[in-house]
C-alpha cells in the first residue's frame, strides 16, 4: 500500500486552477525565471554554466524517470498513457539532448515547442492531483525546468533563433503528429489531445469541436511561435551561427 504522497486515487479535492497551490507554483517559476535573468553574466562563466546546464538537465531527466517509476510503482503503467509523447514530454526529452550538447539545433525546436507546450500547460494544466500529492510536484518541476531550460540557452548562452528555426518548429510539430495519431490508434491513448481534449479547461475548449479544433491549433501555434520570436527582430540582431558558438 502506498502512501497518500504517492497513491494513485486521492480521496480529498482535486486540483483547482488558480488556486494558491496553482498560482504560487506560477510565482516560484516567475522568481526562478528572473533569477536566471539578472544573473545571466555570472552563469556565463564556464563552470558555473556547466552546472547549471548539466543540474537543469538531469533534474528533466529526473522528473521522466519518476514519473515512469510511479507509475509502475502504483500499478498504473499503460502505453496508452504513460509514453512520452505528450508534446511537453518530448520537449522534456529534447531540452536535456540540448543542455548537455549545447546543440543549437535543438534549441530551434524546442525553444518553440517548449515555451508554448509547457507555457500552456502551466497556465491550464491537465492535472488532477493537489498539493502536496507526488503528481503536483512532478508535473510543475518538469513544466517550469522545460521553460528554464530554454530561457537558459537564450539568456545565458545567448542563442537566438530565426525566422527559419519558426518554421522548422512548425515543420517538426507535423512531422510529429501523424506518428501519434498512429500510436494513439494503437494504444487507444490520446497523446497530444488528437483523440479527444483534456479533461480540465483548456485552451482547446474555444477552439472548436473534434476534430476540428486540431486544425485551429495549427493557427494558434503558429501565431504563439511568432510572439515568441518577436523580440529578436525587435532587438539586437546575433547570428545563430556565431550565438551557438559553432556547436551542434
Amino acid at each position: 500500500m502506498t502512501s497518500p504522497f504517492l497513491s494513485y486515487t486521492i480521496t480529498g479535492e482535486p486540483f483547482r486552477l488558480f488556486s494558491v497551490p496553482h498560482l504560487a507554483a506560477l510565482g516560484l517559476l516567475c522568481c526562478a525565471a528572473l533569477i536566471l535573468y539578472l544573473f545571466r553574466a555570472k552563469w556565463r562563466k564556464r563552470v558555473a554554466n556547466r552546472v547549471l546546464r548539466l543540474s537543469l538537465a538531469a533534474l528533466l531527466l529526473a522528473t521522466e524517470l519518476s514519473f515512469q517509476w510511479w507509475h509502475v510503482l502504483t500499478g498504473s503503467w499503460s502505453a496508452a498513457y504513460t509514453l512520452p509523447l505528450q508534446l511537453c514530454s518530448v520537449s522534456l526529452l529534447l531540452s536535456v539532448l540540448m543542455l548537455v550538447r549545447k546543440s543549437y539545433r535543438l534549441y530551434e525546436v524546442t525553444y518553440f515547442t517548449g515555451l508554448g507546450g509547457a507555457g500552456q500547460a502551466l497556465l491550464t494544466p491537465d492535472l488532477f492531483y493537489p498539493f502536496p500529492h507526488f503528481r503536483f510536484f512532478h508535473f510543475f518541476i518538469a513544466h517550469a525546468a522545460i521553460i528554464l531550460a530554454c530561457l537558459h540557452m537564450t539568456w545565458v548562452e545567448q542563442y537566438r533563433p530565426t525566422h527559419r528555426s519558426l518554421w522548422k518548429a512548425m515543420g517538426f510539430l507535423n512531422l510529429l503528429l501523424p506518428v501519434v495519431v498512429v500510436v494513439n490508434h494503437v494504444t487507444g491513448g490520446n497523446y497530444m489531445f488528437l483523440s479527444q481534449k483534456p479533461a480540465n479547461p483548456s485552451l482547446l475548449d474555444y477552439l472548436g469541436p473534434y476534430p476540428w479544433y486540431i486544425l485551429s491549433l495549427e493557427a494558434v501555434a503558429l501565431v504563439l511561435f511568432y510572439l515568441f520570436y518577436l523580440p529578436f527582430p525587435l532587438g539586437r540582431r546575433v547570428k545563430p551561427s556565431a550565438a551557438a558558438g559553432l556547436t551542434d
